[in-house]
C-alpha cells in the first residue's frame, strides 16, 4: 500500500499560472503530468508538445522537435514550460542520447527565452550530487553538484544543469527550476539502479552501507505540478522519506545479496564497459556503495509530502517488472567463493545489458 497520503495536489495556490506547456507530452510521464495539469484550477490552458499529436482530450497539441530551433514558434503564448522530452535510457548510444538531452535542452532554453516564456521546469536527477562516503544523509537541496561531467547519462544531467545556470544568468526574466528526483520507479522509470532488480541476486559492495531511496512517478508528477505553478521557485529534490537498507531491500524483493569486494566489482564492471556489454562505466557503482539520499526540503517547506514510501515504491517497481524481476539469467550455483563472486558480479552488473542485447537481436531478426 502507499505511504500516508498527504498529496501535494491537495493544496491549491488559488491563482492562475496562465498557459502551461509540456514537451515529451506523449510519453508516460508526460501523459500523467498532462492529466494532473488538466485537473488543476491553476492553469488556463494546457499545451502538449511532441513530434506527433497525442490523444489526451482537453490538451492543445503542437508538433515540434526540441532539437529544432523552430521550436520557438511553437512556444507562442506559453507562460510555463515543463521539459520532459529527454532520454533517460542508460543503454542508449551516447550520440543519440546527448542529441536529445544536451542539444535538445540547449535549444529549448534558447527558444523559451526568445519566446518570452516566464518559467522553465527541467528534470535531471539527484545523481548530479554524486555519491561519496562523506555525503550528509540527507543531502540538502543546495548541496554542491559533484557528479562528473562525462559522457554518461549522469553526465548529460550535469550538462543540462550547467545550461540551466547559464541561461538563468543570461536571461534574468526567465526562471529555470530544476527538479532532481531520487531513483524514479513506477510506470515511468529512469532504470539507473532499478534495473539491478532484474538480476538473479542483489549486488552489495563490501564494507559499505547501502542507502536505497526511490521516487515514485506519482510523487514526481505532483512535484512537477508544484514547480509549474510556482509554489517552489528554486531548484529542488524529490523522493520518498528516508531510505531502505540492504536487508530491507532483500526482504521486500525476495532476492538475496552477494557481497563483492569493491575492487572486484569495479574491475569487472569496467571490463564489461570496455568491451561494450555495459553501457555505463564502473563509476555508476558508487551510487550503490555511497549515500545520495535527498530530503526534499524546499518542497516540504512549501507544504508538499510524498504519497509513497520507499517500500511501497519498490514493491510497485517489482510489480512493474513482473516476470523480469530476478530472472534475467539463471540463478547462480553455489561453488567455491572466488568463482561464485566473480560470476555473480558479471551477472549482476551485466545481466540486463546482455538480456537487452538479446532482445534487440530477436526484434531485428523477427
Amino acid at each position: 500500500m502507499k505511504g500516508m497520503a498527504a498529496s501535494g495536489g491537495s493544496v491549491r495556490a488559488g491563482r492562475s499560472a496562465g498557459t502551461v506547456a509540456v514537451t515529451g507530452a506523449r510519453g508516460e510521464l508526460g501523459g500523467r503530468l498532462l492529466g494532473r495539469l488538466l485537473d488543476s484550477t491553476e492553469f488556463k490552458r494546457v499545451v502538449g508538445i511532441d513530434t506527433g499529436r497525442g490523444d489526451v482530450p482537453g490538451v492543445t497539441w503542437r508538433r515540434a522537435d526540441v532539437r529544432d530551433p523552430a521550436l520557438r514558434s511553437r512556444l507562442t503564448g506559453v507562460d510555463t514550460l515543463v521539459h520532459l522530452a529527454t532520454d533517460r535510457r542508460p543503454d542508449a548510444t551516447v550520440a543519440e542520447r546527448r542529441a536529445v538531452n544536451v542539444r535538445g535542452t540547449d535549444t529549448l532554453l534558447t527558444a523559451a527565452a526568445a519566446a518570452g516564456v516566464s518559467r522553465v521546469v527541467l528534470v535531471t536527477s539527484a545523481m548530479v550530487y554524486g555519491a561519496t562516503a562523506t555525503n550528509p544523509v540527507p543531502l540538502p537541496d543546495d548541496a554542491p553538484l559533484r557528479a562528473e561531467p562525462d559522457l554518461t547519462l549522469i553526465g548529460d544531467w550535469v550538462e543540462m544543469e550547467r545550461l540551466a545556470a547559464v541561461t538563468a544568468r543570461a536571461h534574468p526574466s526567465l526562471q529555470v527550476v530544476v527538479v532532481r528526483p531520487a531513483s524514479v520507479v513506477g510506470p515511468a522509470a529512469d532504470a539507473m539502479l532499478g534495473r539491478l532488480f532484474e538480476a538473479p541476486r542483489l549486488l552489495a559492495i563490501k564494507d559499505t552501507e547501502a542507502h536505497w531511496q526511490f521516487c515514485h512517478v506519482d510523487d514526481l508528477v505532483t512535484a512537477l505540478e508544484w514547480a509549474a505553478a510556482g509554489r517552489v521557485e528554486s531548484s529542488f529534490t524529490v523522493g520518498c522519506d528516508g531510505w531502505l537498507g540492504q536487508a530491507d531491500v532483500e526482504r521486500i524483493s525476495g532476492l538475496r545479496s552477494l557481497v563483492v569486494p569493491a575492487s572486484m566489482a569495479f574491475a569487472t564492471a569496467e571490463r564489461l564497459h570496455r568491451i561494450g556489454v555495459l553501457p555505463s562505466p564502473a563509476s555508476e557503482l558508487h551510487y550503490l556503495a555511497h549515500p545520495w539520499v535527498v530530503g526534499s526540503e524546499r518542497l516540504r517547506a512549501a507544504g508538499w509530502k510524498p504519497d509513497w514510501d520507499n517500500e511501497a515504491a519498490l514493491r510497485a517497481h517489482l510489480d512493474q517488472l513482473g516476470d523480469r524481476a530476478g530472472r534475467s539469467l539463471p540463478r547462480l550455483q553455489r561453488k567455491d567463493a572466488t568463482r561464485a563472486a566473480a560470476g555473480a558480479t558479471v551477472a549482476l552488473v551485466g545481466t540486463v545489458a546482455i538480456a537487452r542485447a538479446r532482445a534487440a537481436r530477436r526484434r531485428r531478426h523477427g
